[in-house]
């Protein structure tokens, strides 16, 4: 049975959807209670960790305010997933020619495209489409600009690229042995610039009206002011580019594969779902912003991802519309320690062990994401059968880490 656990120490309760939750994860929960901004109550996914500002796997409700640092610098964020017509049995037995294939496509890391690509017609096509919007957040608050370097090249670069943590792309088998893509990545370095002046902006306004907060992080931004909505609107354009990122990423991928397997089609609906953003919807009756730290929209029937860590099972689900929980569940397994604390407890050896028969990288530099660093993803969703319905189970077979 789903955990189900109450917290009243804030203003507001916080519903929890899981007993697994650390003591630094909690009072983050209560301070954002303790807003006098949050209406209804705080519902806590059963990936729930501690994060910057907010915690991640969170779902806040907020009337006429938004909180920048809750949204966090990878506005955005989320998943893609297409399955293919192609069956376990059309992959060839060394994959790793098919991932060297896509890393040679898609840039991760700090890498972006080279300008001879960002300057081809279909790259320039979809620039097109954002440039507008870009244009008139820069208009009115051209120190976002510079935060990056070159930043109207940089972001038009790294359009269609992965990033680095803990954004994959992966090559999945679902229960029944038909092959899925999986990618994860947000808006890049332009949603991280627009994400850090707004938090920086908020926290200004704060101090210049005096209102005293549990922590600095928590600083909003209230309906009426230009700041607010100047913010929605940089978040809305950063949500889309992050969007158009993933689609450009599977595109590329797809290309990449074509070559090395026999002909195939993408087959059924592409999900593709933001897990850091928000958004206004109505619940209970009001109309409210609605900030996923970590956690994604489950209205009813609405098809989303939950992937595991690097070495687990994902999950295509389908939203059961719980109404306690915002409509919403978890974002993925969720980090059970940090990274540095992962880097310290685990060594190459363990990593290679914990991702027996994936084809990805098993070098030092990925330790941070070593599936023994994530909670178990069976327990996440055996904590969450009222907030969504299985779909389909997969399992990688490739994974591409930034």
């Amino acid at each position: 049975m789903p955990v189900h656990l109450q917290i009243n120490k804030g203003r507001v309760p916080i519903k929890l959807y899981t007993s697994d939750i650390e003591p630094e994860a909690l009072q983050q929960l209560v301070n954002v209670a303790n807003l006098s901004i949050v209406s209804g109550h705080i519902a806590a996914m059963p990936d729930v960790h501690a994060g910057i500002g907010a915690t991640v796997g969170s779902v806040i409700p907020t009337t006429e305010a938004v909180i920048p640092a809750a949204v966090g610098v990878d506005i955005g964020c989320g998943m893609n997933a297409v399955q293919l017509s192609l069956r376990a049995e059309a992959l060839p037995d060394n994959l790793a020619p098919l991932r060297s294939a896509i890393e040679a496509v898609v840039p991760v890391g700090f890498a972006q495209h080279a300008a001879s690509k960002a300057r081809s017609a279909d790259h320039q096509q979809r620039c097109q489409l954002l440039s507008g919007g870009i244009a008139a957040i820069i208009e009115r608050y051209p120190d976002i600009a510079r935060m990056q370097r070159k930043f109207d090249e940089t972001w038009r670069s790294q359009l269609g690229t992965l990033g680095g943590g803990n954004h994959f792309i992966e090559l999945c088998l679902d229960e029944v042995g038909q092959v899925w893509i999986m990618l994860h990545s947000g808006s890049r370095g332009v949603g991280n610039a627009i994400g850090r002046y707004f938090i920086a902006a908020a926290q200004k306004d704060m101090r210049r009206h005096k209102i005293q907060l549990p922590h600095a992080d928590l600083a909003y931004l209230k309906a009426g002011s230009c700041l607010f909505d100047d913010y929605v609107s940089a978040v809305t354009w950063a949500q889309e580019y992050a969007w158009m990122n993933r689609q450009t990423m599977m595109q590329l991928v797809l290309e990449a594969m074509r070559p090395l397997l026999p002909p195939f089609a993408v087959v059924g609906e592409a999900i593709n779902c933001h897990h850091n953003y928000v958004t206004q919807e109505t619940h209970f009756g009001q109309k409210q912003f609605i900030t996923r730290k970590g956690a994604i929209s489950a209205q009813l029937g609405e098809l989303g991802i939950i992937p595991g860590s690097m070495g687990a099972k994902s999950f295509i689900v389908r939203g059961l519309g719980n109404r306690a929980s915002y409509c919403s569940c978890s974002h993925g397994a969720g980090r059970r320690m940090s990274r540095m604390a992962a880097r310290r407890q685990f060594n190459r050896a363990d990593l290679q062990q914990q991702t027996t028969g994936v084809e990805c990288r098993k070098d030092e530099g990925v330790i941070d994401e070593i599936p023994a660093a994530y909670k178990d993803i069976d327990r996440v969703m055996a904590n969450q059968t009222d907030l969504v319905e299985v779909v389909h189970t997969l399992k990688q077979v490739v994974c591409i880490k930034g």
